[in-house]
């Protein structure tokens, strides 16, 4: 796979559409399933396969059938299905798993999600694939058995049914931006299920591409508009493959994915919270738990921190896609340890603290002790461009100085890309995508406006020294 885009990022393989599908997808998936037979774990007999709208997924859910079935085992089809949903499934079962997503990167691209019977699969085990992968082909023809779709969308329903009191969001009118995204209707069925009013919105039949971090999209731009006109106290969505959330307030403001999960850790009352160097740097000055891990941006990365982790642990990214670890109740209920990004949870939990205390979701962000942070990226920049840049900021304090002479360097952190913090302790925080040729720009700023003024600095910076 020499020159190949194909390569494991913050989440799972990714590359281009026309280099996984056929013998990649059907070679990778041997190589994952040989990689578990390696550990000596069962893999239940069945392996679980799930895939988002993307028109590319469905042929190569069928790759990954065909590999299944060359190694002896049974590809069950639980269809189009929220990555969530499908991992609890096959926890449950005690199987492996496989998603055919690319979550929020362009449709050109696509990618494998693997799970194995215990969850997410870690760095370990992606280095234990690769070691794995071979060159022979895989056999093309493959019959899926059984059909889980409904037993798996059923059992993720049934984990939020009891999430907050009965009733919790009667009053609230909740508009769900649809879009592609797997979650659409399970994340309407549970709204309405909790009393909400929901309202439907921006229903496509297309894919389309959905960062729940990059707000400036253009996707985004009728959401505000949107709440106006329906009289919206919130609007809700996910990216592709439901695992990353999007939420709006009454104001038209988004709320950033780091806010949705502290608030989600604090309503389920974590002690311990695992999250990466991107989130908001004022975690920790909220008091709320007895332990805050950072670590690098990365599912597997985030899963590893709360491995034994003290007390009740909620792990979260700074997109919002929430972990749950041991210890963990809701409403007096025990909550059940969920190793992947799910979104629904946070959205949920959000919602239900907005209508237990009877405010605004804005007001409820506003009474956190946080910077006003911002992110965005440079997209379709070469790899080798984003990591020449960052090599030379990293290693040329002459260069970086330069750079920053508007703002000054107080302190430089390299756990994952560059953050900066600025003279007057702000932020600025430089990573390239690991899920495709972006670099991202991360900001924190005492106000709002020196936030925009920072990430727009940022980007043109990068963009001028990238070109």
């Amino acid at each position: 796979m020499s020159g190949s885009s194909l390569k494991f990022g913050t989440s799972g393989l990714r590359g281009l559409v026309v280099e996984l599908e056929g013998q990649a997808a059907r070679r990778y998936t041997a190589a994952f399933l040989s990689h578990i037979k390696s550990l000596g774990q069962d893999s239940g007999g069945r392996v679980f396969l799930g895939r988002d709208f993307r028109p590319s997924s469905a042929a190569i859910a069928a790759d990954c059938a065909a590999a299944i079935v060359a190694a002896g085992l049974t590809p069950v089809d639980c269809g189009a299905i929220p990555t969530p949903a499908l991992a609890y499934h096959a926890m449950a079962a005690g199987c492996a798993a496989i998603m055919v997503t690319g979550s929020h990167i362009p449709v050109d691209r696509n990618g494998l999600k693997f799970y194995v019977p215990g969850g997410e699969i870690s760095k370990a085990d992606e280095a234990g694939i690769l070691a794995a992968l071979r060159d022979e082909p895989v056999a093309e023809l493959a019959e899926v058995v059984g059909d889980e779709g409904e037993a798996a969308t059923e059992r993720y329903f049934d984990r939020f049914a009891t999430l907050l009191p009965a009733g919790t969001l009667a009053g609230m009118r909740v508009g769900v931006f649809e879009h592609s995204t797997v979650a659409r209707d399970l994340l309407t069925r549970i709204l309405q299920h909790f009393g909400a009013e929901t309202v439907s919105l921006g229903r496509t039949a297309e894919f389309v591409a959905v960062d729940t971090e990059a707000f400036s999209d253009a996707v985004f731009a009728p959401l505000a508009g949107w709440v106006q006109e329906h009289s919206l106290d919130a609007v809700v969505s996910a990216d592709g493959d439901g695992d990353r959330p999007l939420l709006m307030d009454a104001d038209g403001e988004f709320v950033r994915g780091d806010v949705l999960g502290l608030i989600t850790a604090r309503y389920l009352g974590a002690q311990t919270v695992v999250t990466p160097v991107t989130s908001n740097s004022g975690i920790e000055r909220t008091g709320s738990f007895s332990c805050v891990v950072r670590t690098r941006v990365g599912s597997p990365y985030v899963i590893e921190g709360m491995t034994g982790a003290q007390g009740s642990v909620i792990g979260f990214e700074a997109n919002g896609g929430t972990f749950v670890g041991d210890g963990v109740s809701a409403a007096g209920t025990p909550l059940s340890p969920l190793p992947t990004r799910d979104a629904i949870l946070p959205l949920l939990c959000v919602l239900g603290l907005s209508a237990g205390k009877g405010v605004g979701v804005a007001e409820l962000v506003r009474a956190l002790p946080l910077q006003h942070a911002l992110a965005d990226r440079l997209q379709d920049l070469p790899s080798e461009r984003s990591a020449a840049f960052l090599a030379r900021l990293a290693g040329d304090a002459a260069y970086a100085e330069e750079l920053f002479a508007p703002y000054g360097i107080a302190e430089l952190a390299q756990i994952d890309g560059l953050q900066f913090r600025t003279s007057a302790g702000d932020m600025v925080h430089f990573r390239a995508s690991g899920n495709a040729p972006e670099l991202r720009c991360y900001v924190e700023g005492s106000t709002p406006e020196v936030a925009r003024e920072l990430l727009e600095w940022g980007l043109g910076v990068a963009a001028r020294e990238t070109a």
